[in-house]
């Protein structure tokens, strides 16, 4: 197996690749922003809304691997005000989608609730925007790849591509799980219409506080 990674890292211009993706396990199984994000989906939309979001995550994430490869996120990274307007951006569409939640019309009422009208493409599109405007992945993938690039020997945003491919299949993998057994647990508590209302507004909670957590956070 050893002989398999040396080989994988002299093709593609990586090192240590097994630390690389034992590391990338790790930090995907601490529940950071993303995570809590598609639990907060799944509890209150069920397990094809929690699936959709983690596409919509998984695809900003890919787009932060190939910012980080083209070196585009190294502006991110120099620039103090650069980080902090999108880090504000990004919390002021957590505050939008949060508060839109939680003073949207009654589950009785025609309409129904904000979540329930929600189509899969809006759904795709607001876990894509929640990834993208959080400069803190940028700079994750900026400062966390590179590690394992090898300095003398690599191929430029193919190997930032590579490594970011691999840390976004195992990221993808478990946050499905993730969507998944979380909508399982609150299904059958969601058959009341109260409760589901309840968990439409925690979502709603929860999406402010992660925006309000953006803005809290030093630069």
């Amino acid at each position: 197996m050893s002989g398999f990674f040396s080989g994988v890292n002299t093709m593609l211009g990586t090192i240590h690749l097994t630390t690389f993706i034992l590391s990338g396990l790790l930090l995907n199984l601490y529940p950071g922003q993303d995570t809590m994000y598609i639990i907060s989906r799944s509890m209150s939309q069920g397990k094809k809304a929690g699936i959709v979001s983690v596409l919509g995550i998984s695809s900003g994430g890919l787009i932060h691997t190939l910012l980080a490869g083209l070196g585009l996120s190294t502006i991110l990274a120099a620039s103090n005000l650069a980080f902090y307007i999108i880090r504000i951006i990004g919390a002021l569409y957590l505050l939008y989608l949060g508060s839109r939640i939680i003073f949207s019309k009654h589950a009785d009422s025609i309409t129904g609730t904000y979540l329930k009208n929600q189509t899969d493409f809006q759904i795709y599109k607001q876990g894509l925007l929640t990834n993208l405007l959080n400069p803190k992945v940028a700079l994750f993938f900026l400062s966390f790849l590179p590690q394992f690039v090898n300095p003398e020997n690599n191929f430029g945003p193919i190997t930032f591509l590579f490594l970011g491919s691999i840390f976004l299949c195992t990221g993808t993998i478990w946050c499905m799980l993730a969507a998944i057994f979380s909508a399982a647990i609150f299904d059958k508590i969601k058959k009341n219409e109260k409760v589901t209302l309840i968990f439409e507004k925690i979502t709603g909670i929860l999406f402010i506080g992660l925006g309000l957590n953006l803005i809290k956070d030093k630069i």
